[in-house]
């Protein structure tokens, strides 16, 4: 349920120690014993002094952690209470793109963009899929604004005059948001910013952040979020950097 990557991302949070032991057991596809706990805490940053008896511990958690003789593991009811600390149940992808996004944020040095893609990571991992796509893509938009203004605002401005007369040259971010996404879009790959596969992709990415982003029946799940969001990481974030 859980990766070890992710597992130090989580011990360094302000959290109970049975939150913690709850949260180390979630990185084990089998029973583990209490050397082994101990040691996945270790490896994550978090040391388990000798004041703290794991077993302890696991032993007042109501039936989330059980003990078998191979050692301890989650019940059924680790879902639920897991998902309260905002970790879900996701597909190997998923928990791999979520990663990868997380590991691409030390890379991010605009703090607009740092921000909206650390919201996208927090919403994935609370489960909040819809609010997950909507922050994504608009720190993907944020970043190619800028990729616009700071090489290609000329060109763009009069790429954009060539359709529409009546375009106002844009001198900043803010004027370049003055079109809409799609136009946006079409105009970067007019330009040879986004070659027409990435726009086309893209533009598939809209359509879904559109879907998500009003009230409606849509639903969408981690795998769907998850390729939304490594289109965005091989596509923009990656080859963009501002």
């Amino acid at each position: 349920m859980l990766s070890e990557a992710d597992l130090k991302q989580w011990l360094h949070k302000e959290l109970k120690q049975l939150d913690k032991l709850l949260l180390i057991l979630a990185t084990f596809d089998a029973p583990a014993k209490r050397a082994g706990i101990r040691e996945r805490a270790a490896n994550a940053g978090l040391t388990i002094g000798k004041t703290w008896n794991p077993s302890a511990s696991l032993r007042k958690s109501k039936g989330l952690a059980i003990r078998v003789p191979e050692g301890w593991e989650l019940t059924d009811s680790r879902k639920a209470c897991l998902r309260s600390l905002g970790v879900t149940s996701l597909s190997s992808a998923a928990m791999q793109v979520a990663t990868d996004l997380r590991a691409h944020l030390d890379k991010i040095i605009n703090p607009n963009t740092r921000a909206f893609v650390e919201e996208a990571i927090k919403c994935h991992q609370s489960a909040l899929y819809r609010s997950a796509i909507v922050m994504s893509w608009l720190a993907a938009v944020d970043i190619l604004h800028r990729v616009v203004v700071a090489k290609h605002l000329a060109v763009f401005n009069a790429s954009a005059k060539s359709v529409d007369a009546k375009w106002k040259d844009a001198v900043n971010e803010d004027g370049v948001g003055r079109m809409g996404e799609e136009k946006f879009l079409e105009r970067c790959a007019a330009i040879g910013v986004l070659g027409k596969n990435q726009k086309d992709e893209l533009l598939k990415g809209l359509k879904l952040r559109n879907g998500c982003g009003h009230p409606n029946s849509l639903k969408v799940g981690p795998n769907a979020v998850a390729n939304h969001i490594e289109i965005l990481l091989l596509n923009v974030f990656e080859p963009f950097q501002v």
